[in-house]
């Protein structure tokens, strides 16, 4: 089995999680380059995995709307590997993401895996650009859609949150009050891909915890959690313009999963507290080691 991506923060604990079933090698995008398909296929080669496991990607979402390289690696990367599947026989496990959706379905609705994306910005664009290469290539493959991602590596919205509030306890921070969406722990993800891959299920599915919350719901949960002292505020999206449009309505619903009796997510407020049990000592440590 192969993880590529494995530095980041899904794909750490997709090294962590999926070893314990089985051998587990790991890549990160420099070194396999799945934006270069000619190296995607030279890498593979060598390798021959029976399953993919695809972490990578471009995930500064304000960056996309400028940057192409943004493409590359969410939209030809994925059928760089999907080709590669297709035709040695291997499975193919792609992340996507919540900005598939505009975000425009009525609060507090979820979109489901039958919803029409219908993407507002480069990001979201470039990562339904590779869901569609996947399954139009005819590879055994799943895709799952997941959204809010936090876990105790690499950068996330809950780090930061941590930061600013270690940083300058007397200073007010102010967080996004009118969008929605389903916080998910990335070592949950991990243990949700692993179900996947054990049972072979293909095609799409969403893949976040239950329930639902806005990122100041989520940043005050977190912090009173974590001990810290913190002064916090909410305000618009109009107050905090970003270059890329983010989705009112990022609430997804696990439907494929449950359907299949293959869903292991429980709701976000139980996932953080068995977070910040597991990972929160860690994650203050690294936080100050950093002011």
């Amino acid at each position: 089995m192969l993880v590529v991506g494995s530095n980041g923060q899904l794909g750490s604990d997709c090294m962590s999680v999926l070893g314990k079933a089985g051998a587990v090698l790991g890549t990160d995008v420099p070194e396999i380059d799945i934006s270069d398909n000619l190296k995607t296929m030279e890498v593979l080669n060598r390798l021959r995995p029976e399953v993919i496991v695809n972490c990578a990607a471009y995930t500064a979402v304000d960056a996309c709307e400028s940057d192409p390289g943004c493409w590359k690696i969410n939209a030809d990367g994925p059928g760089f590997l999907a080709q590669w599947a297709l035709e040695n026989g291997a499975f193919l496990v792609h992340v996507s993401t919540d900005y598939v959706f505009d975000g425009e379905k009525s609060l507090y609705s979820a979109y489901t895996e039958t919803d029409e994306p219908s993407p507002v910005s480069e990001y979201g664009k470039s990562k339904l650009a590779g869901e569609q290469a996947i399954l139009e290539s005819g590879a055994e493959a799943a895709i799952l859609r997941t959204a809010w991602l936090y876990g105790a590596n690499g950068k996330n919205f809950l780090k930061t949150m941590l930061r600013m509030a270690l940083q300058n306890q007397e200073r007010e921070i102010r967080v996004v009050n009118d969008q929605f969406g389903s916080p998910t722990w990335s070592h949950t993800l991990a243990r949700q891909i692993a179900a996947v891959v054990g049972s072979r299920a293909t095609g799409l599915f969403h893949a976040t915890s239950e329930g639902y919350c806005s990122w100041y719901d989520l940043a005050d949960s977190f912090l009173k959690q974590m001990g810290v002292p913190f002064q916090m505020a909410p305000c618009t999206s109009t107050e905090y313009p970003t270059p890329a449009r983010r989705p009112q309505n990022s609430i997804l619903e696990n439907a494929r999963l449950k359907k299949a009796e293959l869903n292991i997510f429980s709701d976000w407020r139980e996932e953080m507290e068995r977070f910040v049990a597991a990972c929160g000592e860690s994650v203050l440590q690294e936080q100050g080691t950093k002011n």
